[in-house]
């Protein structure tokens, strides 16, 4: 009954749609009147628009167009992609960077015994690596997102984008 181009759309802006059917529950409850019904109204549309901020940007990571597919299981980001693949525990990673290939964008995952993960930008299952991304510690969700919309530049190297923080802390050397 539904077209399937329809039924791809409705279901990749799922999350978006979700939370602006709470937001307009929220303004309904709150137009029935009384200081009650306001309150409860107010916090359920505020509810709902801050469920839609980090929808939008899930929604920006939603891939499909390059081969392969991630999986995130437990802390442990896996691609397996026609070409290679392999998998990334999030507590080995140390560094996030953008390489550009030609037209094709990848995020470059290294770990701390310096082996690194090519995971093209717009494989199946990108908007589950969003997350996982923007869970790290003093990770930048704006920033992961902008590198995602920015043109392709050739055969570059992106500055990091997230390095995990150091935790070895040194002294200054003091003489005897």
């Amino acid at each position: 009954m539904i077209r399937p181009e329809l039924r791809e759309a409705l279901s990749r802006h799922r999350e978006p749609i979700a939370a602006g059917a709470v937001v307009l529950a929220g303004l309904w409850i709150a137009s029935l009147g009384g200081p009650v019904f306001l309150g409860l109204g107010g916090l359920t549309a505020l509810a709902g628009a801050a469920l839609m901020m980090p929808a939008l940007r899930r929604l920006r990571f939603t891939g499909g167009a390059a081969p392969g597919l991630i999986e995130l299981d437990e802390g442990r980001v896996g691609y397996f992609g026609p070409e290679g693949g392999g998998f990334v525990d999030l507590a080995d990673l140390v560094e996030i960077r953008v390489v550009d290939i030609g037209p094709r964008r990848f995020w470059r995952l290294r770990q701390s015994d310096g082996q690194a993960l090519l995971v093209p930008m717009l494989a199946e299952g990108a908007e589950r690596l969003y997350d996982a991304l923007a869970s790290l510690p003093g990770a930048d969700p704006a920033a992961l997102a902008a590198a995602l919309h920015a043109a392709p530049q050739g055969a570059t190297l992106s500055p990091p984008l997230w390095r995990r923080p150091s935790t070895i802390r040194t002294r200054p050397f003091t003489e005897p």
